[in-house]
């Protein structure tokens, strides 16, 4: 399965960007996917993930204002990241997995290239 990730950026405190992702390769019966993020010297952490029946799961920091939805038809992703904060600057990588459970706490079987998203004061 390969994932490609695209819509990263540059926007200012309070603004919004929109990350997509499509999955292509051997995907069979469907597979979840989300989104993580890394800061220089953090651990990744998770944003949102989305479950082949669409049921989501965020992170405390993106609830409320991150949403995650997909297309399944396309086997594609989307983050819309709004109210934008200069601590959601980060790398964030487009992630797949056979298990939601697993993609949920961290044990990803896909992991796509990392986009960047800065978010200035």
């Amino acid at each position: 399965v390969q994932l490609q990730a695209y819509g990263g950026g540059l926007v200012q405190a309070g603004g919004c960007l929109r990350l997509s992702c499509t999955a292509s390769g051997s995907i069979s019966s469907g597979i979840h996917m989300g989104w993580y993020r890394q800061t220089p010297g953090n651990q990744r952490e998770r944003v949102a993930v989305i479950s082949t029946g669409e049921t989501p799961n965020y992170s405390n920091f993106a609830k409320g204002r991150f949403t995650i939805s997909r297309d399944n038809k396309r086997n594609r992703i989307s983050l819309q990241m709004n109210s934008l904060k200069p601590e959601d600057t980060a790398v964030y990588y487009c992630v797949a997995g056979d298990s939601f459970y697993n993609v949920v706490t961290g044990r990803i079987d896909y992991w796509g290239q990392g986009t960047q998203v800065t978010v200035s004061s």
